[in-house]
């Protein structure tokens, strides 16, 4: 937020400032589009979606519309009526970047009803980019303005500390504010809007007083620091009173690498991408400032696409000083590329990829291209009250390597939730099936591999020998399968190989959040009798940070590595599909080149 020394306060005509906000929100989407503004691909996925929802929006059947008089009233308002409350400011300006969010989640709604179209949204900026001033705003504005009855507002965080400072700025804000003042009850519990029977409280995950809460409105603080869903799901849960309830998380990146941050920040990119059903992604909104994968941490002129407010609230000479302090400290470097630049960095030295790494490996594949083809299989049993996974390798055209993995959890390991990761949402994506009975059957996994068959040419299956006889047994009535022995002898090279084309981004799995999980979960085995040789062994950073899905990847290159002849590129077949009497009959036809 730009705070100005202007002393003009008189508010223009309506049409005015509703034609000048939407004018700034779409001038921005076309600047950063346009590449007159650097920033990151997240960011510029946003604006492609932006101005490609108001071109469809032109279509009687697209169910929604940009109400620019709607998207004009929170810029309105926090420029009008708000007031700096650190500086030597009087008045505030929205940057170009802030009027964009605003717009977006006020100004879109539905055709049908009126009411907002969005009710999650995630903004991910450097820290000291205002982003906790814009949300205080926010908070005051849905108490006042939103034209919901008895509107409760929540700001919301980890820790009691981290939920006050949203609140305490949203109460400074409005003291600041001589029309404001006036007509809200600033108190140490909460701040009272009376006209319209609203209140804004903070809470905190550890606070004991979350049931009975009623939520229009919900600001998540911080996010990165969360461990777990709970507080965010009593929350979300309580929304679906309301007519158009907002929940938005803002944050910085941090070092909470499998908590709601991971998940979010994978399910808001495929949002702005187009890569959810509409009935879901339709009503998500992210504003993603960070660094691109190919991006050097140490050079200033990309730093922008995690700081929108560099040059206003934010000067480059001072993040430069900062960085120089800084980066020679490998902590203080650590917490500098994660907080100012959004990149997620584990502390963890031992820990098999960097974040930044598993990053780097997210281009997508059609998956209908990969019919016909070549492909290595594995899979890890485990202990089969827990995760079970299967994997297949596909060989690409360019030496790269597509990775389609799948995942079988218990339903009573879910109920536990050890592991506090969103069962039931990457269940509904495909990633994860959950079997009903306290253990995973071996025929599920047999099931799995036959049903891959009808698609792809599965060469080989690797397999641990230690818990896989009877699956091997079953596979090896259909299939080659290859022992793949669990020790450093064997998986070493396979790892370091693995990791090798991590590090050039050559392992395309379509940004599988599963996949991902597993690999920030993997640790390089310390024990003297492995690294002694440098002889790779994955283990896991804990009991409730599973590895299975990386295993059973680990056996299907292992097992390629076995069987696959060196610098050897298999072109895939050309494949005819011929429908048979509807989907569920479906065969294929290939015709070797």
């Amino acid at each position: 937020m730009i705070s100005t020394r202007s002393r003009t306060e008189q508010l223009p005509a309506d049409e005015t400032q509703e034609s000048t906000a939407v004018a700034r929100c779409t001038e921005y989407a076309r600047d950063v589009v346009e590449g007159k503004i650097l920033m990151g691909e997240k960011v510029q996925a946003a604006c492609h979606r932006f101005l490609g929802d108001l071109e469809r929006s032109r279509d009687p059947a697209y169910p929604w519309r940009f109400d620019a008089h709607k998207a004009a009233r929170p810029v309105d308002f926090i420029e009008h009526f708000l007031k700096p409350t650190k500086g030597d400011y009087e008045k505030m300006t929205l940057m170009g970047w802030q009027c964009f969010i605003e717009c977006n989640l006020y100004g879109w709604v539905s055709k049908e009803d009126g009411y907002r179209r969005f009710r999650e949204a995630l903004i991910l900026v450097g820290t000291g980019n205002g982003k906790s001033t814009l949300m205080a705003g926010n908070a005051t504005f849905l108490a006042c303005k939103d034209g919901e009855p008895g509107p409760d507002i929540y700001l919301l965080a980890n820790s009691k500390e981290q939920a006050g400072i949203v609140f305490n700025e949203c109460k400074s804000q409005i003291d600041a504010s001589p029309s404001l003042a006036k007509r809200f009850r600033t108190l140490r519990d909460g701040v009272y809007y009376d006209k319209a029977h609203a209140t804004i409280r903070h809470r905190s995950s550890d606070s004991g007083k979350l049931d009975g809460l009623n939520p229009h409105g919900a600001i998540f603080d911080e996010i990165h620091e969360y461990r777990d869903f709970k507080l965010l799901n009593i929350i979300n849960r309580k929304t679906v009173k309301r007519r158009q309830p907002l929940s938005i998380y803002i944050t910085t990146m941090g070092y909470v690498m499998d908590g709601p941050l991971a998940y979010y920040y994978g399910v808001f990119d495929d949002a702005m991408r187009g890569n959810l059903a509409p009935e879901i992604g339709d009503r998500m909104f992210a504003y993603m400032a960070e660094l691109d994968p190919g991006d050097d941490v140490e050079d200033p002129a990309c730093w922008i696409k995690a700081n929108p407010g560099l040059g206003t609230v934010l000067h480059l000479e001072d993040l430069e000083a900062k960085w120089q302090r800084n980066r020679l400290i490998p902590s203080e470097r650590a917490d500098f590329i994660c907080k100012q630049l959004n990149i997620m960095v584990n502390a963890d030295d031992m820990a098999y990829v960097q974040p930044e790494v598993i990053r780097r490996n997210r281009e997508q594949v059609d998956m209908e291209s990969l019919l016909g083809r070549r492909c290595y299989g594995g899979f890890d049993l485990s202990n089969r009250e827990d995760f079970t996974a299967a994997a297949l390798e596909f060989p690409l055209d360019d030496g790269r390597v597509f990775v389609l993995l799948h995942s079988w959890v218990p339903r009573r390991k879910v109920e536990l939730d050890q592991e506090k990761i969103d069962y039931y949402g990457l269940a509904m994506r495909g990633y994860l099936t959950i079997v009903d009975g306290e253990y995973i059957q071996q025929e599920d996994v047999y099931d799995w591999f036959i049903a891959m068959a009808d698609k792809y040419e599965i060469v080989s299956i690797g397999y641990d020998p230690a818990n896989a006889t009877r699956l091997r047994q079953m596979l090896e009535t259909r299939f080659d399968c290859q022992v793949i022995r669990q020790g450093p002898i064997t998986l070493n090279d396979p790892m370091k190989d693995i990791k090798e084309q991590l590090l050039a981004g050559r392992v395309i799995s379509n940004s599988d959040p599963m996949l991902e999980w597993y690999l920030s979960n993997v640790r390089i085995s310390s024990q003297t009798r492995h690294t002694d040789k440098e002889n790779w062994m994955p283990l896991k950073r804990n009991k409730f940070r599973k590895i299975d899905g990386f295993m059973a990847f680990l056996d299907a290159h292992a097992c390629r590595m076995m069987k696959e002849p060196a610098g050897i590129v298999y072109t895939a077949p050309r494949v005819r599909v011929v429908d048979l009497g509807g989907r569920s009959n479906r065969r294929m036809m290939r015709e070797r080149m």
